[in-house]
């Protein structure tokens, strides 16, 4: 393998790695602050116990996604020296805000909630918990506007052979960055719904503390029922600013090879030659695909014959990608649907099937996850911003393929030891149930 190659897989095994602590991370923070409200404004002490039990396990992920972020920056300048030259200008500025103002504010404001259960007030430690999930959720923000300026650039200049930003404004209010905040954001809030229940689901199987866990999964259903809707219409929003600023990327999503107006939705794999598209194009609905990409039925939508061969992203990785993300996104809704109902009722001790269901759908969303940034990270190819830079102009060219498998191998192995701990924690945390008797927080 070259360097290119091997700098990319590693990015994207580091890269990968990572966001599966992000997304919990954002979710359970959420969750974790309602139920201490629930607790703070008197709702008893089971939601106090809950707190402190989700808490801790959001402490856990949290510490383990702290320490596999930091190692993805070293990369930047290890691999990728050609694309930091290039606009670290630009891609600097956000992640600079993002350590200095939200990094801050969690890790000051978890040191607050963890060590101030005997010093605060109920009101003021919820207050706590609520900054860290507020400032966790910043923290996507501006890593995302980042990612999102890489995915549709603007506000910038070019000059000298690099980018400068001329418009922090546009880059911060980039349509396509703060479409995939959304869209990451609110799917980290279904993985973290899905956790919750699937956890609970674990409990109410052994009939060990039944009314704090149904509370927990009746939480949880309604959050993720809310969350998966939401991940479906943002998706949907995001899908049209996919197609009007990322044409490749959209026609390889729906392998779609000839530009035309009124283009057809399709649910299989279209081939690129003539002769073999005939039998499978005639299985597509009309119009469809025109309809969700420009909201007009005869729009036209570019193929993958506009683009040279060289500049079209692989076909197959990212439509296969894109459509089990989608049917995973619906799944998921009706999962939810199927939770709350029961969670409203109060049947679903009745339901053993579906609660057995719920702990092995835990994977269901971390999976769709990593599906969709596998649409938006190869669907990008061969750009690594997309129009301007090529991932092949990005890579250090001083660096060499031993060089690069001895990093990659390094980071594999102290993942390796940070994935095995982290499990092994949650598992054991997970299992044990919420502690009794709790530290109770000042009653005023």
């Amino acid at each position: 393998m070259d360097t290119i190659a091997l700098g990319r897989l590693q990015f994207a095994a580091t890269g990968a790695f990572h966001f599966l602590f992000v997304p919990l991370t954002l979710g359970l923070s959420v969750l974790t602050a309602f139920m201490e409200t629930r607790y703070a404004t008197g709702g008893g002490e089971v939601y106090l116990r809950m707190a402190k039990f989700w808490g801790k396990l959001f402490i856990v992920n949290f510490a383990l996604g702290v320490v596999t972020g930091i190692t993805m920056e070293f990369q930047f300048g290890m691999n990728w020296a050609g694309y930091s030259r290039y606009v670290g200008d630009i891609f600097g500025a956000p992640l600079a805000i993002e350590a200095t103002v939200a990094f801050f504010l969690e890790s000051v404001f978890i040191g607050i909630w963890v060590f101030g259960w005997r010093k605060l007030s109920k009101r003021v430690h919820a207050l706590a918990i609520w900054v860290v999930a507020f400032a966790t959720n910043l923290s996507a923000l501006w890593i995302l506007v980042a990612n999102g300026w890489m995915q549709h650039p603007v506000g910038y200049v070019l000059r000298n052979g690099r980018a400068e930003m001329t418009d922090f404004g546009a880059v911060i209010s980039n349509g396509y960055g703060l479409l995939k905040f959304g869209h990451t954001v609110v799917s980290g809030y279904l993985v973290a719904a899905f956790f919750v229940m699937g956890i609970s689901a674990y409990h109410l199987i052994r009939k060990n503390e039944v009314d704090l866990f149904k509370r927990s999964f009746k939480i949880s259903a309604t959050f993720g029922l809310a969350a998966s809707i939401l991940v479906v219409v943002i998706g949907d929003f995001h899908a049209v600013e996919v197609a009007r600023s990322q044409p490749s990327k959209f026609a390889a999503m729906t392998s779609n090879w000839e530009t035309k107006k009124g283009a057809d939705f399709h649910f299989l794999l279209i081939p690129d030659t003539k002769e073999e598209r005939n039998s499978v194009e005639a299985l597509g609905i009309p119009g469809l695909e025109s309809l969700l990409a420009f909201r007009d039925a005869n729009a036209q939508i570019k193929g993958l014959k506009e683009f040279l061969p060289e500049q079209r992203p692989p076909v197959l990785t990212t439509f296969l990608s894109f459509r089990i993300m989608v049917a995973l996104g619906f799944l998921m809704i009706l999962l939810c649907i199927i939770a709350f109902v029961y969670a409203r009722r109060d049947t679903l001790e009745k339901h053993r099937r579906f609660i057995v269901i719920m702990l092995f759908a835990i994977p269901l969303p971390y999976i769709a996850g990593q599906l969709g940034w596998i649409v938006s990270e190869i669907g990008r190819q061969p750009w690594i911003v997309y129009g301007m830079l090529s991932t092949a102009d990005a890579i250090s060219k001083s660096v060499t393929p031993a060089q690069v498998w001895t990093s990659f191998l390094g980071f594999v192995a102290i993942y390796g030891v940070l994935g095995f701990v982290d499990v092994f924690l949650l598992a054991t945390i997970a299992r044990k149930g919420a502690e009794a008797p709790m530290i109770p927080v000042r009653k005023s």
